[in-house]
């Protein structure tokens, strides 16, 4: 290990200038992939990075790397991605590329020389405004599809080839971007924990020890709208009532068949929507997440099948339409025990966690070892304009990351 930290201060910079960039007026951030405001903050990135004498490189998925060249052309890449939900926070995402940018930025600095390439990268549309989540990283590991890009429409109705073409890409680009992957030695990526648990135990850092998967449904009970006076209980094929004893039922089973997997009903719609007329259809999302991949699967079968129960029982039609699924990734123990390792030397404490949500590491882990640190997140939240962290800890997990660069890289 060196003696080697980041310019923090710089990196702080780099995190307030970011932060400029898709300021909505509720308070957060929307940098939504290929907005304007990405579109900004791309061009800003490219800026960075060449003034840091790294290869700036953008691939056809609309992937951007930033390279600085060792002896060998494996690379050891780090980095996450700078695109925002709705409205969100300025640190999900953003501290995980500019450390990495600041973790190549000190070592060009000193000429360390290294034997594999580094890279940092931030990869396009982790948070899925597009066509579901991660489609930079799945598309620069060749787990993207044809049928996944034909006539597709972005979350907010636009089609996705158009909104693609505006920035210089395609969907034939888009799925080539796999042929212009160099060989990867390892994947790490530094994110915000988006959760509780570092925070209440007082710890600054979280070492990953696995990923949860996910099943991602669209979904509807489909039954009868009636009046809402004249039609009685007993003859009603009332949508809504269907939903709620599901979303009750089906979250009773989780819990207590299903220990630390979770169900989320995060979105519903309800047909035709007046206030006089019964529900005959409910639209819905249904979010499945385990860390195990036997468990999530069995857990997708009875849920799904006691929504068809639900369904016959009242006399209503179920459909489903499986919109996104990522598999749970446990990350190698080589890897752990590097970032450990490292900890110990540093004198920094940590603990091992799970992560819950998903993240570019997991697809990534496809093709290569990967690791994640996580900093705690102030009062567990993200994904708003009140997402927040502390400095310090950010400042710890961007020296970790360094040295674990330094150490994978000399390999």
């Amino acid at each position: 290990m060196t003696d080697l930290k980041v310019n923090f201060s710089r990196l702080v910079k780099d995190l307030e200038e970011l932060g400029q960039i898709g300021q909505d007026q509720r308070g957060g951030i929307s940098r939504p992939s290929f907005s304007l405001p990405d579109l900004e903050a791309r061009a800003w990135l490219r800026r960075k990075i060449e003034e840091a004498g790294l290869m700036y490189k953008q691939d056809g998925a609309g992937n951007i790397f930033g390279r600085l060249p060792g002896e060998q052309p494996q690379v050891v890449m780090a980095g996450s991605h700078l695109d925002t939900v709705i409205n969100g926070g300025r640190y999900d995402g953003s501290v995980g590329v500019l450390a990495a940018l600041e973790g190549l930025r000190r070592i060009k600095e000193e000429n360390i020389r290294l034997k594999k390439t580094l890279e940092v990268v931030s990869f396009t549309d982790e948070e899925g405004n597009l066509v579901g989540d991660f489609l930079g990283s799945r598309a620069f590991t060749g787990q993207i599809l044809i049928d996944q890009l034909k006539n597709a429409r972005t979350q907010f109705g636009h089609p996705l080839e158009e909104i693609l073409q505006k920035a210089g890409l395609s969907i034939d680009s888009v799925l080539g971007a796999a042929g212009e992957r160099p060989e990867v030695a390892a994947f790490l990526e530094i994110h915000i924990e988006q959760g509780p648990m570092l925070e209440e135990e007082g710890v600054p850092l979280g070492l990953v020890s696995s990923i949860a998967g996910k099943r991602y449904y669209q979904a509807t009970f489909v039954g009868r709208a009636g009046h809402a006076g004249t039609t009685p209980l007993e003859l009603r094929q009332d949508a809504f009532i269907a939903l709620a004893d599901f979303s009750l039922r089906a979250t009773q089973l989780v819990a207590r068949k299903y220990y630390g997997n979770t169900i989320t009903i995060g979105r519903v719609l309800l047909k035709p929507g007046s206030f006089s007329i019964i529900p005959g259809e409910a639209d819905f999302t249904l979010d499945l997440r385990s860390q195990d991949s036997s468990s999530l699967q069995a857990m997708e079968e009875e849920v799904l099948g006691l929504a068809a129960e639900v369904a016959s029982t009242r006399g209503l039609v179920f459909y489903r339409k499986l919109f996104d699924r990522t598999e749970p990734v446990i990350i190698k123990a080589e890897m752990l025990d590097l970032l450990k390792g490292l900890c110990q030397k540093l004198g920094y404490e940590y603990r091992l966690l799970p992560s819950g949500a998903g993240h570019d590491a997991q697809i990534l882990a496809a093709i290569c070892p990967v690791a994640m640190i996580f900093i705690p997140s102030v009062d567990g939240i993200s994904h708003t304009p009140e997402e927040a962290i502390n400095l310090e800890d950010l400042e710890k997990a961007a020296n970790l990351l360094l040295q674990a660069l330094i150490s994978l890289a000399s390999e």
